[in-house]
């Protein structure tokens, strides 16, 4: 079970090559569950719904259908860390709640090794999730 950072969603939906469009798909397929909570859905749909992304509105909505149905609804606690990014600390959050293995994200330095690895959370950009997975 994985955390999967806005920025690799984005990625993968405006890149249909590269690693981050191959998480998605493993996603999609249902092979890689992703643990959510509301909040994290609410940044999804936000940073989705820009404008500027030019993202189709029903094949977002049809992306998080995805992602909640075949995901895993947690509850998290607040950290008492403090992260470079404290917006990120939700993607955090979720990890520990929902017991996931991994952050993968496209910016690892969000999330400080000092911080994640006491919480046995790997932070992992997408292509070491991918070369993880396959090994």
């Amino acid at each position: 079970m994985i955390v999967l950072d806005t920025n690799v969603l984005v990625s993968g939906l405006l890149t249909p090559r590269g690693s981050p469009a191959h998480v998605l798909r493993l996603v999609f397929s249902g092979h890689v569950l992703v643990a959510h909570d509301h909040r994290i859905i609410a940044e999804y749909r936000g940073v989705l719904f820009r404008g500027r992304l030019g993202f189709d509105r029903g094949v977002v909505e049809e992306v998080l259908e995805v992602i909640e149905r075949q995901g895993f609804a947690t509850v998290a606690l607040p950290l008492r860390q403090v992260l470079p990014d404290p917006g990120d600390a939700i993607f955090l959050e979720v990890a520990r709640s929902a017991r996931a293995d991994s952050i993968v994200t496209g910016n690892k330095r969000h999330f400080p090794a000092s911080i994640a690895g006491p919480l046995g959370i790997r932070i992992l950009s997408p292509s070491e999730f991918l070369r993880d997975i396959a090994e």
